[in-house]
């Protein structure tokens, strides 16, 4: 590189840093300039003909009535000279004429200054005259009152500065920005910047009712259009988000562009983000063995994990169509493909249950759908005896495999939950959703992670209270506003931005809340159906503990209850059971007592081992 290219190097380096610094500069005196223009424009529509005329005539008539008012006072002055007498008749007419005078005066006057207001001088008029009403008699004062070596601190330098400074904030606020709009922005985007410029948006922010506020340079990232907002006055971020349909107005959103407007880096600072672009484009969204985590991040574009980890439980929600049931199989890949963990799959509609049969456990996928719900209870069972048997033989606060294949991790995705919460209301199932919550609720400790999928996430229909109040992360597709979205992400969903009734019904696009992470939209990796068919057939886990074993923990025998001790009720339900009835119903009928005294004798007899319950039947127990 020679001489000429090194400087010219060295300007364009220089002329950039001015520039920018420049740049950085302009949104801060927008409101000046912008204050300054509204007000000359108006002094400007002011000064018409017929307000010129009327302020010239208004100064003649305030002449001539100051005029009137000096002669009046005159005459009055003479008359009291004339004459010592104070009711005399020349006396009181001067005083008379007098008094007219100055009321007319003071009338000619208001109207001379109304008649200015309606013809004012020009708002650079008057900025000369204020500061020349600086500079006159301060500098003459100066000039009096100091020396040669004081004149460098005369107001007079003060005041050339403070005109410098005038006019240089008025060049800077009407200054339009260098915006630099990068190769390949769309036109949608190249419209946005402009009209997120400063110099645009506070021309015409006043009239959408947003004065107040100034944004700064727009810049467009892998999450689309990003802008600061400066808040004045009354604004704050949370007023400036309800006032979301008239930042889009003025913006000129598209009405199926998703926009956000958050809190910035400090109180009076706000950002609007339009998403006119995601991080995730372009990027093949089909699952790979090389894929990590559940999917990306369509704001960051780095990837999202949720950890295949005991405990983690999982609430998994979206309106149907959305990529419910294929949402989980990432977390299901990780677990087939590691030796520590097996998954078990609970379908009551039977489709994902068949896609997996071969290389899991998979239940539900008989097509009698009394036998699936048969099967799903009996699997409920299954894992309850199992945890039993975990904490029967573990060694330490927490479950480790053992390499053995009963051992491993149980990953258990339960698909479609609402299903699971409408069988409970049939009386033999009565118990299922309490064996779930017990599970949910003591599970982790033995190498148990849940997933609930379910299309209405609310707990009356969808969810059971302990399963949900157990959940560690949710994962919500596209679900209804409302109710729906402050099931799954809480009461204060909306305010916070957990809203996943704006995603746009895309098949696979999510919010996830587990930990710290934002509620940014995030692209979860789709594995189709023939990659799991394509699977090499496994034998599924199955639990050792035997089936006719207890459903609760094992105790030891109870001792010998002496009769004798018994109470009348608790000795006639016992009598009643012996005679072969084994439902409360029953037992209240053979042992004529009522249903509230057979439920709370059920209760006592069984804790002292003399009966067993089972689901609603009735038996007698091993201490009996």
């Amino acid at each position: 590189m020679d001489k000429t290219q090194g400087w010219a190097s060295a300007a364009a380096g220089a002329k950039s840093s001015v520039i920018n610094t420049l740049d950085a500069l302009t949104p801060a005196f927008v409101p000046f300039a912008a204050r300054w223009d509204a007000e000359a424009d108006r002094r400007a529509k002011l000064r018409t003909p017929e307000h010129l005329k009327a302020l010239m005539d208004a100064q003649r008539a305030h002449n001539s009535a100051r005029s009137t008012a000096a002669t009046a006072k005159t005459q009055r002055a003479a008359a009291r000279k004339g004459s010592k007498n104070p009711l005399g008749t020349a006396r009181r007419a001067a005083a008379t004429a007098d008094r007219a005078a100055r009321k007319h005066k003071g009338t000619a006057k208001a109207d001379l200054k109304t008649a200015r207001r309606n013809y004012p001088v020009t708002l650079a008029t008057l900025a000369v005259r204020g500061h020349a009403l600086h500079v006159v008699p301060a500098s003459l004062a100066s000039w009096a009152l100091s020396t040669s070596a004081d004149w460098a601190t005369w107001p007079a330098s003060v005041s050339a500065g403070l005109i410098a400074a005038h006019v240089g904030g008025l060049w800077l606020g009407r200054r339009q920005l260098s915006l630099t709009v990068e190769d390949g922005a769309t036109l949608e985007e190249r419209q946005l910047m402009e009209r997120l410029d400063p110099s645009y948006w506070v021309q015409h922010a006043d009239a959408r009712g947003l004065s107040g506020t100034v944004t700064t340079p727009p810049e467009i990232t892998p999450a689309g259009v990003v802008c600061g907002v400066r808040l004045d006055f009354k604004w704050s971020a949370k007023k400036l988000a309800a006032e979301a349909d008239s930042v889009r107005a003025l913006l000129g959103v598209k009405t199926d562009t998703r926009m956000e407007i958050k809190a910035g880096s400090q109180g009076d600072w706000a950002r609007i983000i339009v998403r006119t672009r995601s991080a995730s484009d372009g990027m093949s969204m089909l699952w790979t063995p090389d894929h990590v985590g559940i999917g990306v991040d369509e704001v960051t574009g780095e990837f999202v994990d949720l950890p295949l980890k005991a405990g983690v439980h999982v609430l998994l929600a979206g309106i149907t169509g959305m990529g419910k049931s294929v949402s989980w199989r990432p977390l299901l890949m990780r677990a087939i493909r590691s030796d520590d963990w097996t998954a078990i799959v609970v379908d009551p509609k039977r489709q994902e249950a068949i896609g997996v049969q071969h290389v899991v456990r998979s239940v539900g996928q008989e097509p009698n759908r009394e036998q699936r719900m048969a099967d799903i209870y009996a699997m409920v069972k299954e894992l309850t005896r199992e945890m039993y048997r975990r904490q029967g033989i573990a060694t330490g606060a927490d479950w480790v495999p053992d390499g053995s294949p009963e051992n491993r991790n149980l990953l258990v995705i339960i698909d479609e939950g609402a299903a699971i919460v409408r069988m409970s209301k049939q009386k033999q199932y009565a118990d299922v959703l309490d064996l779930l919550e017990e599970l949910w609720s003591e599970a982790r400790a033995v190498g148990f992670q849940f997933v609930w999928a379910t299309q209405n996430p609310t707990k009356t229909a969808g969810v059971p209270a302990l399963v949900k109040d157990n959940m560690s992360a949710f994962l919500s597709l596209t679900t209804g506003a409302g109710e729906h979205e402050r099931s799954v992400f809480g009461e204060t969903a909306q305010q916070t931005g957990w809203t996943p009734s704006g995603l746009d019904g895309v098949p696979g696009r999510a919010l996830l809340r587990y930990r710290k992470r934002p509620p940014n939209p995030l692209r979860l990796w789709f594995v189709p159906g023939d990659v799991i068919a394509a699977l090499p057939p496994a034998d599924p886990w199955r639990s050792p503990a035997p089936e006719n074993g207890s459903e609760g923990p094992q105790e030891t025998t109870p001792a010998p209850v002496d009769p004798d001790t018994l109470t009348d009720n608790q000795r006639a339900v016992l009598a009643a059971i012996q005679g072969g009835a084994g439902t409360n119903a029953e037992i209240a009928k053979a042992a004529d007592i009522n249903p509230g005294s057979v439920t709370r004798a059920v209760k006592s007899l069984e804790k002292l081992g003399l009966v067993a319950k089972s689901g609603t039947t009735i038996a007698l127990g091993g201490a009996a």
